[in-house]
């Protein structure tokens, strides 16, 4: 029977009304449960296809005329690092987005990078993504665990189950310690964070001459390049990447993750650039902070009548320097410098990358030029080696100046002098780490998108935040926050969407309340009041006071810009209620109990969280089994130790790595020069120990033996070696001084071969060092 709908229409035409009411009757896609869900299953009961019309097939695309997004966010930085934020480096590449779009000067981040990073791609605040600190400092407490749940699905992930293309580059350091290596689970790498392609560094810092970098999971050789640079490497893969998505689907749009390494120690620049930068420093850090404050004030970047408040006691005063001091000191900034410059420089390639595309007016770009403010953790007279701090074996000025003409090359490992990154942060007193001043928040942000909003070249001083990055995005595509990812019902995003204010200079905030914890210096922001307390300086050894004695302090963010008087006195009532306030947030951000401790949480069985080789005393591997970091290897500091070799040698003897832990900057090696078996302890980059044999090897199987008698009474004690040859001893010697620490942050024990920088520079890295027999078996016993 036919309806009366359709009476008097022909079949044709009753048939395309009948699609019609169908298709507006189906409902919208929901992209507030992702993936999102495909239509049911049609079936047929027709036998052959050519007399049926196939269905459409199902595909997620992004909404119309969604724009690309591009999130580039540079690594320890602080508010004074670009030159349209009065700095003393030309930023170009910066400079021009923000004239052609809005740079936003109360931009703050968490002041340490991991929990920047998380906070940022997630939109919730870095306590509710598990990671109060960096990952290498983790513990067991809800807040501090370092493993990003999958309550808190990160921006990549979000875009790309609605039809975007993904990509990071560079830095990522969002993966729990012990969860970085072959056993994985690999669920926090950035492959499996949203990311349809990855070209970076896992941890937090890495040689930039000689990187430990993954392509998704799989380690990287790096080339035969003696000028070999990461920065354009990974600048080279984004190009191309975005050139080669673009080529293949136009019409879809991407989402870029671009992370340098840069500025973070170590500071490696070609020795051209820096050389650039001789002479320039010379008026030292406390002229260099008048002149910042200066154009600061000139360009509006800081209001009429900002004041400097005074230094830090710990550092001293430029003129109080000897002349050793300063010339040390110049040249170490003036490779910092150049590391800024050279940044920028490949950012703007980028840019460049984007714009022949065709699509730059419809890309959403976000430049952060800083996960946190500048790093004073090279301490007062800086480092030629960061991981002399660690260890607790800092070289004096007189030592330091012997790198002077090589600083910011392979031959260091170089940091700065606190005093620059107290200059870099003006107008604040405070650095990166301490999380309740400005100096350690604050840095320079400016968004482009020039069909998304009219602005151009105008600033912003509306309080926003990193967690406020997310929701932007999603606003500016059109997206609902989802409620639902893969499967696991999600935490609230917190963050502002920013996007009332880019056509809008003098709306009113509507990110009116921040707590910030870092190490336990913590703040709370409520409506331009800030309260806070400094709970310990990056460089201080305890902290000030117990937490619960903690002195507080209370400004007047909206009349004080640079944080220099402190109205705790004149409003108790205030400053009270102010922390009131940070212990309900704390509470409702798993920010309590709060850990003060620093390099006790280095130690897993110290801060209570997993650790692969944790009960364990022996470790037997095999040639070929490389890229093991020190959270995934069994720790033979301060104590004693064997390793045991079975080789298959060649008639010559062999040559090369049988098993090396770390590289230039300190390590150890067993190894055959020239078929000599030797064992060589590289203590911090400074001194060598070297126990060898005499004779070379025979052709044949070969059982190798290293012995290290540990003297005990401490750490970083020396002790008794011994290397043994098919069970006869061939070479005995002592190892003075061992690390007690740290041999390296980013750098591997590796077997048959040793990667990135040779712990024995005789024997060399990557392949040069690459064993010409078989390493059957090496087993590591620690007693």
């Amino acid at each position: 029977m036919i309806s009366p709908v359709f009476r008097g229409m022909s079949i044709a035409t009753a048939a395309a009304c009948l699609c019609a009411m169908t298709a507006a009757a189906e409902p919208e896609i929901d992209r507030s449960v992702l993936p999102i869900a495909a239509p049911p299953v049609q079936s047929f009961d027709a036998l052959d296809a050519r007399n049926v019309e196939a269905p459409p097939l199902f595909r997620v695309s992004a909404p119309e005329n969604a724009p690309n997004v591009v999130i580039v966010l540079v690594d320890d930085l602080g508010f004074a690092g670009t030159s349209a934020f009065g700095g003393p480096v030309p930023t170009p590449e910066f400079d021009a987005l923000a004239a052609e779009g809005v740079a936003f000067t109360n931009f703050h981040t968490t002041s340490v990078c991991s929990p920047t990073r998380a906070a940022l791609k997630s939109g919730r605040n870095h306590h509710v993504n598990n990671m109060a600190g960096v990952t290498e400092s983790a513990t067991s407490f809800p807040g501090d665990t370092g493993m990003i749940p999958d309550t808190v699905a990160p921006l990549a992930e979000i875009l790309r189950l609605n039809g975007y293309s993904t990509a990071a580059f560079g830095k990522w350091h969002e993966t729990a310690a012990w969860e970085v290596s072959v056993a994985g689970p690999h669920d926090r790498w950035p492959t499996r964070q949203g990311f349809d392609k990855f070209y970076g560094f896992i941890g937090g810092q890495t040689n930039q001459w000689a990187p430990s970098i993954y392509d998704g999971v799989s380690p990287v050789t790096l080339p035969a390049d003696p000028d070999y640079h990461f920065l354009p490497d990974m600048t080279d893969k984004a190009v191309d990447w975005i050139k080669f998505q673009k080529a293949l689907t136009p019409d879809k749009p991407f989402f870029v993750y671009f992370a340098p390494g840069a500025t973070h120690a170590p500071h490696h620049v070609p020795q051209d650039l820096s050389a650039q930068w001789k002479g320039r420093f010379d008026q030292g850090w406390d002229t260099l902070r008048e002149e910042i404050l200066s154009r600061q004030v000139a360009t509006g970047i800081a209001p009429e009548g900002t004041v400097l408040p005074p230094k830090p006691e710990a550092i001293p005063d430029w003129d109080s320097l000897s002349e050793d001091e300063k010339t040390l000191f110049t040249r170490q900034v003036e490779v910092f410098a150049a590391f800024i410059e050279m940044t920028d420089r490949e950012i703007g390639r980028v840019i460049d990358a984007v714009e022949e595309t065709g699509q730059l007016d419809n890309t959403l770009i976000f430049f952060v030029f800083g996960d946190n403010g500048t790093s004073a953790e090279g301490g007062r007279n800086g480092l030629f080696n960061e991981m002399t701090y660690f260890n607790g074996a800092e070289l004096s000025v007189q030592d330091m100046l012997e790198y002077h003409d090589v600083w910011g090359g392979p031959e260091t490992f170089n940091h700065m002098a606190a005093g620059w990154a107290v200059a870099f942060d003006t107008p604040y007193k405070w650095v990166k780490q301490v999380g309740s001043d400005f100096g350690g928040t604050k840095v320079g942000m400016a968004v482009h998108w020039p069909e998304g909003f009219a602005a151009r070249g105008e600033l912003r001083d509306q309080f926003t935040h990193v967690i406020d990055v997310v929701p932007t995005v999603l606003e500016a595509i059109g997206l609902p926050e989802p409620r639902m990812v893969n499967g696991v019902p999600q935490v609230p995003i917190q963050g502002t969407s920013m996007i009332y204010a880019f056509d809008d200079a003098d709306v009113p905030e509507r990110h009116t309340t921040q707590y910030f914890e870092m190490f336990a210096n913590r703040a709370i922001y409520r409506d331009g009041w800030l309260a806070r307390t400094i709970h310990k300086a990056p460089w201080e050894a305890k902290p000030r006071a117990a937490l619960t004695d903690d002195a507080w302090e209370l400004f007047d963010t909206k009349s004080d810009f640079s944080l220099s008087q402190d109205l705790s006195e004149a409003h108790p009532e205030k400053l009270a209620e102010l922390k009131t306030i940070f212990m309900i947030e704390a509470g409702r951000n798993h920010v309590l109990p709060i850990d003060d401790r620093v390099l006790e949480r280095m130690n897993p069985a110290i801060a209570g969280r997993p650790d692969l080789m944790a009960g364990r005393t022996s470790l037997t591997l095999a040639e070929g089994m490389t890229g093991m970091t020190e959270n995934v290897f069994l720790n033979v500091k301060n104590r004693s130790k064997t390793i045991t070799a079975s080789v298959e040698v060649p008639a010559d003897g062999g040559h090369g790595t049988i098993i090396a832990q770390a590289g230039r900057f300190g390590g150890w090696s067993l190894y055959v020069k020239d078929g000599v078996p030797a064992y060589t302890y590289n203590f911090l980059g400074l001194t060598t120990y070297t126990v060898a044999a005499t004779d070379p090897l025979p052709g044949g199987t070969h059982e190798i033996r290293f012995e290290f008698d540990y003297d005990g009474g401490g750490l970083g004690k020396g002790g008794d070696a011994t290397l043994i040859v098919n069970g006869e001893t061939v070479a005995t010697g002592r190892i003075e001084r061992t690390q007690p620490m740290i041999f390296s942050a980013e750098e591997t024990a590796d077997v048959g071969i040793d990667l990135a920088t040779p712990v024995v520079e005789e024997i060399g890295a990557e392949e040069v060092s690459r064993f010409t027999g078989t390493v059957e078996s090496v087993t590591v016993d620690i007693r």
